[in-house]
């Protein structure tokens, strides 16, 4: 294999940052496979200084978004947009987002992107937990939602040509958690395609720096509108047991696998999911169109991302219509509930954890044919158990 190239944007340890750069098979004397990677820097409005890694394999195309968090702004493929239509017009400089606001809620006045990781610390809803305080004293503290890391800027980032037979396109970004007295943590990303391909592979490392042992939540927000999300769409799992988050989710349980087309004034619903997974522990969710010729589907390692969580936002256009597929490390409840149910993921000195998850853009019968097959030969290993109601396991009561 030959070897790869790299070109580092971003390096706060060096004092390097790279505002533009524009990268294709010429540059590497390759023959024209299609393919570029272009780096910008956003001027204007909230996205002001807003770091942007455009990455086109010729076939799918997506955005990396360094200054917030390394995350998944918007992509496509052969016309099919992975996106979704946001009230904010971002990408948002995380400046401009105060975590506090609204009661813990102003994560939201950022979020737009297919992608965007939720932790490091916590993740899931505002509440308080008890920390000990820099003179070793039990204090309570205030989380917000999802945390901080999608609103973290990475301090380095590289992009990677690898030539081969597809040649690859990589983005990598380091991203620091931290503070005195604070947990420390730092997530290695590193998203990467293949030229001509339908997938996008997202391999992190998340490490506990600290000298003692850490508590992690990780979730990938992953969010999809039209052209996989209408009127009939459906969300195709192999699960062992499902449960409504809360009564309002208790309220859709006859539908909860299909969507509703864009609905004036509805209310979101969130469903648990103890997914079933194969021999090699892998699994995945596929969301695919009311023709059944459309789809998007996710692949990951249950034990690596143990908890899926799926959220139904059907509002109206201008509202958001929206469902978000959530892989994660456990459950997006309060941390507290979540440490007390024996879920949160430990990390000790030094020590990383990794998490994968693929992307795949699926735009034939055939191919959405195949993925509801494979899905359909997991659920034959075991019996669905559906619950009508919260239930303790999984919803704080």
């Amino acid at each position: 294999m030959a070897e790869a190239k790299t070109w580092v944007l971003t390096d706060q340890a060096t004092r390097v940052w790279m505002d533009s750069i524009e990268i294709g098979p010429g540059d590497l004397g390759l023959a024209d496979e299609g393919w570029s990677i272009r780096k910008t820097t956003l001027r204007g409005g909230p996205s002001d200084g807003v770091d942007i890694i455009e990455v086109d394999n010729g076939a799918l195309s997506f955005s990396v978004l360094p200054t917030r968090g390394m995350g998944i702004w918007k992509g496509a493929y052969k016309g099919l947009d992975l996106a979704w239509n946001s009230p904010v017009k971002g990408p948002v400089h995380p400046s401009l987002i105060d975590l506090q606001d609204r009661g813990g809620l102003g994560w939201l006045a950022g979020f737009d992107e297919v992608v965007v990781r939720c932790g490091l610390d916590s993740m899931g809803a505002p509440g308080t937990d008890v920390v000990p305080n820099n003179m070793g004293v039990p204090s309570e503290v205030a989380l917000t939602l999802h945390g901080k890391i999608a609103n973290t800027p990475a301090s380095r980032v590289e992009i990677q040509v690898i030539p081969g037979d597809p040649t690859e396109l990589v983005v990598i970004g380091e991203v620091h958690e931290a503070g005195l007295f604070c947990p420390q943590y730092r997530l290695l990303a590193r998203a990467s395609t293949k030229v001509g391909s339908n997938s996008l592979l997202i391999e992190d490392e998340v490490r506990n720096e600290k000298a003692i042992d850490a508590e992690m939540e990780l979730l990938y927000h992953c969010n999809f509108g039209a052209p996989f999300l209408e009127e009939g769409t459906r969300l195709e799992v192999a699960a062992r047991e499902v449960a409504p988050r809360d009564a309002r989710a208790a309220e859709g349980l006859q539908a909860y696998e299909t969507y509703a087309g864009p609905t004036a004034g509805y209310v979101e619903q969130a469903y648990w999911y103890d997914l079933l997974a194969g021999e090699d522990g892998k699994t995945l969710a596929m969301l695919r169109n009311a023709a059944a010729d459309k789809g998007v589907v996710l692949r990951f390692d249950k034990g690596e991302l143990p908890a899926f969580t799926q959220w139904k936002n059907t509002a109206s256009i201008a509202d958001g219509y929206v469902t978000g597929l959530e892989p994660a490390t456990d459950y997006p409840n309060s941390k507290a509930f979540e440490r007390q149910q024996g879920r949160l993921m430990k990390i000790g000195p030094g020590e990383t954890r990794r998490a994968t998850l693929a992307i795949e853009v699926l735009d034939s019968a055939a191919s959405v044919a195949a993925t509801q097959g494979e899905i359909a030969s997991l659920q034959q290993t075991a019996e669905r158990q559906v619950h009508s109601a919260p239930i303790s396991k999984y919803s704080d009561l």
